[in-house]
């Protein structure tokens, strides 16, 4: 691993556990056991690091999402491994570290928003399409708003003001939306191959 691996990686180990805000650069020099020095000799400051980071981890996640729809035979199996892949993704992230990100790295946030319009949307839109012609998804939906629907409402389960930390698992508020979006998306024939894949997963 790199020295600059290594930052990030020690980065966001401290990051997921505490946000963004209350990590500072002697916390994380502290934790790798190197000298701030050598840590700003590859970062000019903490929101370059915050910024190589998220697009670190956004790259990993793109490849994860290619790789999880390649093996999939159809477009509902393709929808269970997106919402394994999201369950990967979200079970990582502290909400705190979106709500940080959002206020105080809007350089980072902006990678991330780039992301869910970029490769998210047009993911899904794909997807979609996709499905509508194998006869798994209802052919009747606008899959561009659709699309965008489905990606902004992972932020929405993010937002603590609406679904506080202290009440709220963040993972099964994601769970609740994923599951209210695949049924409402199916044909019949795609409800009854969902509900068979489901079942196969939970036994």
């Amino acid at each position: 691993m790199s020295q600059i691996e290594r930052i990030i990686h020690g980065g966001e180990e401290l990051f997921l556990k505490a946000g963004i805000k209350s990590v500072t650069m002697d916390d994380i020099a502290k934790h790798l056991g190197m000298s701030k020095k050598t840590i700003y000799q590859f970062f000019k400051d903490k929101n370059e690091l915050v910024t190589a980071l998220v697009k670190k981890k956004l790259k990993e996640d793109e490849e994860e999402m290619v790789e999880y729809i390649s093996k999939s035979a159809n477009v509902i199996e393709e929808m269970i491994a997106m919402t394994k892949c999201s369950e990967e993704m979200f079970s990582r992230i502290n909400p705190i570290v979106i709500h940080d990100m959002q206020k105080y790295h809007p350089e980072a946030w902006a990678e991330f928003q780039r992301f869910k319009s970029e490769v998210l949307i047009s993911t899904l839109e794909e997807l979609l399409t996709k499905g509508i012609k194998q006869g798994y998804i209802r052919s009747e939906i606008d899959v561009r708003i659709v699309a965008r629907m489905r990606v902004n409402t992972v932020e929405l389960g993010f937002n603590t003001t609406i679904f506080p930390v202290a009440e709220f698992n963040t993972w099964k508020v994601q769970v609740q939306f994923l599951d209210h979006f695949n049924y409402g998306i199916c044909t019949l024939k795609g409800y009854k191959l969902l509900n068979q894949y489901k079942n196969i997963k939970e036994e």
